[in-house]
């Protein structure tokens, strides 16, 4: 299954958040490998500020899923700085409705 959702990045963070994302933790992207989570990309709407992600659900969990792994925590708290985050930093995200899809 294919799901996106989207994310608020602070102003002036371009660049830092596609740095870090340069550099993802090999750990955490093979524990997001290991929960059926693949085909992960992210855009960023530079005039509001709003990431957008869609990735591809093989185990039934998203990245978002994962937060009470430590690997993960420990992500949410690098980010948080940049990012707008919850009180436990995971990233504030909202769904999104998929209303078109084009094989």
């Amino acid at each position: 299954m294919k799901i996106a959702f989207k994310m608020r990045l602070k102003p002036g963070c371009k660049e830092e958040y596609r740095k870090r994302h340069d550099a993802i933790w090999p750990e955490l992207k093979q524990l997001l490998k290991q929960h059926g989570v693949s085909d992960y990309t992210i855009f960023l709407d530079e005039e509001t500020n709003i990431l957008f992600a869609v990735q591809q659900q093989d185990g039934g969990q998203s990245s978002q899923d994962l937060g009470k792994l430590a690997i993960v925590q420990r992500w949410w708290d690098y980010m948080a700085d940049i990012m707008e985050t919850n009180e436990d930093h995971s990233p504030v995200t909202m769904p999104l409705l998929k209303v078109f899809h084009m094989d």
